[in-house]
Parts: C-alpha cells; structure tokens; sequence
C-alpha cells in the first residue's frame, strides 16, 4: 500500500498531504487507477469523500469517517464556512493581489475543459503575490467557490496562467535552462531533464470546523520535492 502522508485524524475525519499525480477518487473510465480513495477505504473500511483535488495538484484534503461528519463538512464547504488557500506558480510578472469574480462554465468545444462565459456559476479567487521573479510570480490564492478548474481557469483569464498547465496554456514542463539561459552549460551528450512535470499547484491550507466540537482546526501541508526544487531556481535564477 502507497504510505499515506497524514496531517490529522481523529474519529470523525482524517486529513492526507496529497502526492501528486495522485487520483482523489476512482477514475470514470479506469477504476483499477490508483486513487486516494480506495487506499483510505482498504485502510479504514468505510471512508465519505467531502472534497477534491485535481490528479495534479498536490497538498491538503479532508476526508470524512462517519456518515454524521460527512454531512457536517460537506454543508461547510457548500456554505463557504471553509477557507482554502492555494500556492500558485503563475506565467509572468504579478505586481499586485486582486480578485478575479468571472463566471466559470463547461469550454463548448472541448470535453473535460473549462470557461469563463457570462452564463456559468459564479465563481470569486482572491489572490497575493508572496514572490515575485522576472519571468513567473508565486501567488496565494483563496478560493471562496469550488469551481472545476477555477484558479487554474481564473488565472489564464487574467493572462498569467499556471507556469505548467497542459490543458490551459499548453506548457507541459519546466526546464531550469528557461531561467539560466546563457549561463546553463550541458554537454553535447547530456540530455536536459525537467525540473517539473505537472501543475504548478499546491493546496497549501484548509481551515474548518471540527464536526463535532466546533473547534476551529487548520492545516498546512508543506511543499512537495518538485514544488520546493522549482521555486529555489527561480530564486537562485529567476530574480
């Protein structure tokens, strides 16, 4: 079995740092695709889904162990009683924080792809700018509504969409000669390898109410390898 990497559990739920590419929930079509899911449901028997993470994005998800607890989480986040904060790597330079409160539908033309159309949900991300690099910023982004694909919909709107995102600027990877240039040096025999394949993501805090006890508990799920190397390039380089 996958190890799990564990932020909080008690009776009532349990809350996962998320590796990425990991599935939340089974696959539609391929339901033998690892998936967080079924590795808590082999673990604990019975296991609610309360909310999601794209297969890409990494860091901090809630699950529910009881019927009760279920019920409880799931009326917070369809409240917005929850408070969700996304760290960001973004394509140019952001100078200041914001808001983005565009509508989000279902692209008319691509199956699995997302909009901005006056007619869709509503949908409000507020951002920060925490760092800035010449080429990329890294934003905190609060979601209040859980739109598929909202930040990564949202920011290609504003026209800084995520530094890797297939789907919404057709970048796939990220290569530290991108930021070095002139100073990257490989031989002819050595082939580049990205520093990083997947979005640009990471779910870094939840904040909610204990079902039970009402306390307020919140979570922070640390970067992951790939996330932290990309970020200390661009720190080093990218300035």
């Amino acid at each position: 079995m996958k190890k799990l990497d564990i932020l909080f559990e008690d009776d009532e739920l349990i809350v996962i740092n998320k590796a990425a590419p990991l599935l939340t929930i089974p696959d539609r079509f391929h339901d033998d695709k690892l998936n967080l899911y079924h590795l808590l449901k082999a673990k604990y028997g019975e296991i609610f889904i309360v909310h999601r993470l794209d297969k890409e994005t990494s860091g901090v998800i809630c699950f529910a162990k009881t019927a009760e607890a279920h019920k409880n989480l799931t009326l917070q986040f369809e409240h917005r009683q929850v408070q969700k904060i996304y760290h960001a790597i973004v394509a140019g330079r952001v100078e200041t924080g914001g808001q983005i409160a565009t509508p989000i539908a279902a692209h008319p033309h691509i199956a699995g792809k997302m909009t901005v159309h006056k007619k869709g949900k509503a949908a409000l991300s507020l951002y920060e700018v925490l760092e800035q690099f010449k080429r990329y910023t890294l934003l905190a982004i609060d979601l209040k509504t859980g739109r598929t694909h909202q930040i990564r919909v949202h920011c290609a709107s504003i026209n800084h969409p995520l530094a890797i995102d297939t789907l919404y600027s057709k970048k796939e990877v990220f290569f530290v000669s991108e930021i070095k240039q002139k100073t990257y040096r490989k031989s002819k025999m050595e082939t580049e390898r990205p520093l990083m394949t997947r979005l640009t993501l990471h779910a870094f805090r939840l904040q909610l109410q204990h079902p039970t006890s009402n306390e307020t508990l919140q979570f922070e799920a640390p970067y992951p390898k790939d996330f932290r190397a990309m970020l200390k390039q661009l720190q080093k380089w990218g300035k």
